[in-house]
């Protein structure tokens, strides 16, 4: 089953303010404290829920966005920091990476993790706070762009893309790892079946049921494959190609600018 990623919608923040303030979240104060739970057992949990899948899925997603030796790299909902790491390893030493998360307790585990593996490359990632949908940087900013498991869940999911498509050099890529909502009855089925009885019971176990039963619906609300190319076309992408993943229950949209 999938790695159950989760970086949840916040509100905007002005660019002009981001380095002295933090974003306001736009989710209830419930949500952001059982978030905040999630953290600690965050990468145990993927690991198990996907049978280790998500791994393969992430240097795939990292594959795709086309980051080489010595790019300057961003890293949109971070989490706990897996694409991050894969990205440093692409860049190198000469490179440059940023994850940008709205959650303090992923960035703090991201954090933690980079302090316990001694890898030059790792040394070149930096953690930021910030919003998916007003990215605190320039124009034509970074060579390649990751998203994994935050589309989804953005408040607005055009902007986030227009975001990615305006801080992206000409030429270069996005790639969004996400849940796929696919056109297919019996996908949909085994999707929601996987929910149901994997999924949700595995995570009320860390008591963190409340975290994971919002994936169905947040599934439902999501945009299938070719609605995402559509869009990435309709912002100004040059070309958008969606790619179903693991029988259709993951997606990755590569979108070139």
């Amino acid at each position: 089953m999938a790695s159950l990623q989760l970086c949840l919608p916040f509100s905007s923040t002005s660019r002009s303010q981001f380095r002295f303030s933090y974003g306001r979240v736009r989710c209830s104060s419930e949500r952001q404290e059982l978030f905040s739970r999630i953290a600690p057992v965050y990468d145990n949990l993927n690991d198990l829920l996907s049978f280790g899948q998500h791994r393969i899925w992430k240097r795939m997603a990292v594959s795709w966005s086309g980051a080489k030796t010595g790019d300057n790299v961003l890293d949109v909902c971070c989490g706990s920091g897996d694409l991050s790491f894969l990205l440093s390893e692409q860049v190198g030493s000469q490179g440059k990476v940023i994850g940008l998360d709205f959650s303090k307790n992923q960035l703090s585990m991201a954090s933690s993790r980079q302090d316990l593996v001694s890898k030059a490359c790792y040394e070149k990632i930096e953690w930021v706070e910030g919003d998916a949908l007003d990215l605190p940087f320039s124009d034509c900013f970074f060579d390649a762009i990751t998203m994994g498991y935050g589309l989804r869940n953005v408040v607005d999911k055009r902007k986030a893309l227009e975001e990615s498509f305006r801080v992206l050099k000409p030429g270069s890529r996005i790639s969004v790892l996400d849940f796929n909502k696919s056109t297919q009855p019996f996908t949909t089925a085994i999707q929601e079946w996987m929910i149901d009885n994997v999924v949700v019971p595995v995570a009320s176990g860390y008591g963190l049921a409340e975290e994971y039963q919002y994936l169905k619906s947040s599934i439902r609300e999501f945009l299938t494959g070719k609605d995402l190319e559509k869009l990435a076309l309709e912002i100004g992408f040059s070309r958008a190609k969606h790619y179903e993943l693991s029988g259709g229950l993951m997606g990755n949209l590569v979108a070139t600018r």
